[in-house]
């Protein structure tokens, strides 16, 4: 990453000036449920994701360790073959940002993220770029990389278990980061 400026979107708590390597497993509980936990290099548990995976309203709620709701991202109901979804802050609906789509059915997972702001222009804020080939997915934030996904396939990726590694350039926001590749994971398996 080229700029030395802090990225924070869900917050400063979560930007650590160096890089951070996450492991995030996913699995799915069961017919309505799916769960991801996020963990760093020494196994302690930072971050985890619950909800719904095959429900009218897709709605994913990002806790801290103690239980706490950090982020909640929800599906915006339209019909559009752009999905497009909502980042709010905690359980309130203080949007911080939304994500949509760039394309309709695209080999690639493009995602265009647009931080909430009253003073927009049509420009993304950030892109989320991904391979379904390469299993490899890239956030960028103009011409930088900020954030580096890996989909490590196993024999539990065919019983629903899942397993991304994150590699998280410093003085960016990961629960952010995290938060985008949920997104983008439940978009791809829509």
């Amino acid at each position: 990453m080229a700029s030395d400026e802090m990225i924070k979107v869900v917050g400063d708590r979560f930007c650590v000036p160096y890089t951070m390597e996450l492991l995030v497993k996913k699995k799915i509980q069961s017919f309505s449920n799916s769960h991801y936990d996020v963990f760093d290099t020494t196994g302690n548990i930072l971050l985890q994701v619950n909800g719904g995976i095959w429900n009218l309203q897709k709605k994913r709620v990002m806790k801290d360790p103690a239980g706490l709701p950090v982020v909640t991202l929800r599906e915006k109901q339209a019909i559009s073959w752009k999905q497009e979804w909502q980042m709010h802050e905690g359980e309130s609906r203080h949007c911080l940002c939304s994500v949509k789509r760039s394309g309709g059915f695209n080999i690639k997972s493009n995602l265009d993220v647009h931080l909430a702001s009253p003073y927009k222009d049509a420009a993304s804020d950030f892109r989320v770029t991904g391979s379904l080939a390469s299993l490899s997915i890239k956030v960028r934030r103009g011409n930088s990389i900020i954030a580096e996904v890996t989909h490590s396939y196993t024999w539990g990726s065919y019983k629903g278990k899942e397993c991304f590694k994150i590699k998280v350039y410093p003085e960016v926001d990961y629960a952010f980061i995290v938060a985008l590749l949920v997104i983008i994971h439940e978009n791809d398996n829509a």
